[in-house]
Order: structure tokens, then C-alpha cells, then sequence
């Protein structure tokens, strides 16, 4: 394809771009026949860079299409646009002004806040994509870039809590309590005051134990539900615990998934240990009081 043979549509920002590149192919899928390539220019934000962007686009009469917040920016590139004779599109413009209409009040026109907004929607999913990969003890690696760092005894709620925190944003490891197996070295490495420990009582314990083995079907022999088992396994976390005071522990006991995910986070927040945003993105009911 030559520069002869095709159109060029030119996407204009105070932002990244993204949402206007995106309509822009969106709407180009109406005119498959047509040869078109895209050019971005990113964080537009004075008349100098729309001026060299106009003049570039009179030259073989591209098609400009932008979104910007600012109204005064936005009409200085309209004014240029038509006294060069340059078609172009206003995506946000008419939208902004619609809003403003229907609420009564005037936008904020700060440029770079959905920018913003896909950054902390970005962090969110690699919290949750680092808490997959370190849930159980999975990798031990690279413990040190975790927020949080949770142990227990199997069925303690290590797995749904680590999932409820990263959909906050908070990375988060989970390595389960074996009893007659040392914990995993790497443990002991990283910040001890990210470190927090789950227990429970152990007759509710062996109840969840019994009936996720009837929810799999599986024989109720064995040690995995045994109340006398149960204790020991209880025992050996509580005594490791106790040799580790730096990690408080938690009793998950008869307590909603939110309930414990609140006290930890109040206690990380304690000190000064949350990862950037995660307090605003929490729901009312997880907020400080």
C-alpha cells in the first residue's frame, strides 16, 4: 500500500489516543473497501503542536479526528481546521456539551483523566494476574514484589481472600501451612510486616473440610477431615506464629470474606503499607470509618 493509493485519518489527543483510534477503526470496519492507515499524535496540548499537526494534514487533505477536553483548544483546532480546509471530526466535543447541558454544570476539561482511569484499571489486572501465579505456594519467586503475603492451613479462605484483595489492586501471595514441611525459605526474605497469618477454629475447620470432600465426592477417611488431625495441623500454625510475632494472624472463624479482607487492609494501611489507589477503590463498606 502507498501513501498515493490510500487515505490517512490523523488522531488527535491531550491523552493517549485509545479511545479515538479505537472509534475511528471501529467505524472504518463500515468501509472495508477503502484504504486507509492511521497516524496518532499523543498529549496535544497546546496551539503550536495543532498548528504543525494542521499544517501536515493540508497537505494531501487527511481526515483529523480528535478528542480533547479543553474547549479553547478545541475551537483553535476547528478554526484551523477550516481555514485550511481540512475535514475533520470532533468525537468528544458534542459529548462533553450534552453532558454539561443535561447536568447543569460545566465539565472539568482536565486533559488525561481516562488516561488515569486505564492506568489504575492496568494495575488492578497485574495485581490479579501475580496473585494467580503465586496462589498455594505456587512460585515461590519473586515473593518480593508482593504486597501481601498470606499463610494458613488448608481451607483457611487463603485462595478467596488473596482474589478479593487483588481485584483492589493489592499483589498478593498465598503459601499454605504444611504440617511436618518447613516453609518455604524464601518467607523469610522479604518484608516481615507484609506477612500475615490466617487460623481457625478447628471444629468449623473439619466441617468445611467434610463437606468440600462430599461436594467432590471423595471417601471421608483419611486424615484431611479428622478432627484429631485437624487439631494438630491448627497447633503446628499456631506454634509457628508464635516463633514469628512480626505476622499477625487472623481468626477467619464465622467471618464474611470482607470482614477479615477489612481488618488486614486497616492494618497494612497502619502501616503505610497499601499499594497506591486501593484505598479509593474500595467499596463503602471496606473504607476506614
Amino acid at each position: 500500500m502507498t501513501r498515493d493509493s490510500s487515505k490517512r485519518i490523523i488522531i488527535v489527543s491531550d491523552g493517549t489516543g485509545e479511545t479515538a483510534a479505537q472509534m475511528a477503526k471501529a467505524a472504518m470496519v463500515q468501509f472495508a473497501n477503502r484504504n486507509v492507515y492511521f497516524t496518532r499524535h499523543k498529549n496535544v496540548r497546546n496551539e503550536a503542536q495543532i498548528d504543525a499537526i494542521c499544517d501536515d494534514a493540508a497537505i494531501t487533505n487527511d481526515l483529523l479526528v480528535y478528542t480533547i477536553v479543553s474547549p479553547q483548544l478545541r475551537a483553535f483546532l476547528m478554526n484551523r481546521a477550516r481555514e485550511k480546509a481540512i475535514p475533520c471530526v470532533d468525537l468528544l466535543g458534542p459529548l462533553l456539551v450534552g453532558l454539561a447541558n443535561y447536568f447543569g454544570y460545566e465539565p472539568k476539561s482536565i486533559a488525561g483523566l481516562l488516561h488515569d482511569v486505564n492506568e489504575s484499571y492496568f494495575e488492578r489486572i497485574a495485581a490479579m494476574e501475580y496473585t494467580i501465579s503465586h496462589d498455594d505456594g505456587r512460585d515461590v519467586t519473586g515473593l518480593d514484589k508482593a504486597d501481601l503475603l498470606i499463610l494458613g492451613i488448608s481451607r483457611t479462605s487463603k485462595t478467596p481472600l488473596s482474589m478479593y484483595l487483588s481485584h483492589q489492586g493489592w499483589k498478593v501471595a498465598n503459601v499454605p501451612l504444611i504440617h511436618g514441611f518447613e516453609v518455604p525459605k524464601e518467607v523469610y526474605s522479604i518484608d516481615q510486616r507484609r506477612v500475615v497469618g490466617l487460623t481457625i477454629d478447628a471444629q468449623d475447620l473439619a466441617m468445611i473440610r467434610r463437606a468440600r470432600l462430599e461436594r467432590l465426592g471423595q471417601n471421608q477417611g483419611g486424615g484431611y477431615a479428622d478432627p484429631e488431625k485437624v487439631n494438630e495441623e491448627i497447633e503446628y500454625a499456631n506454634q509457628l506464629f508464635r516463633k514469628n510475632r512480626r505476622w499477625p494472624v487472623f481468626n477467619v472463624t464465622g467471618k464474611a470474606l470482607e470482614e477479615t479482607a477489612s481488618e488486614i487492609i486497616k492494618l497494612m494501611a497502619s502501616r503505610r503499607l497499601t499499594p497506591p489507589n486501593t484505598l479509593e477503590n474500595l467499596p463503602p463498606t471496606l473504607k476506614s470509618e
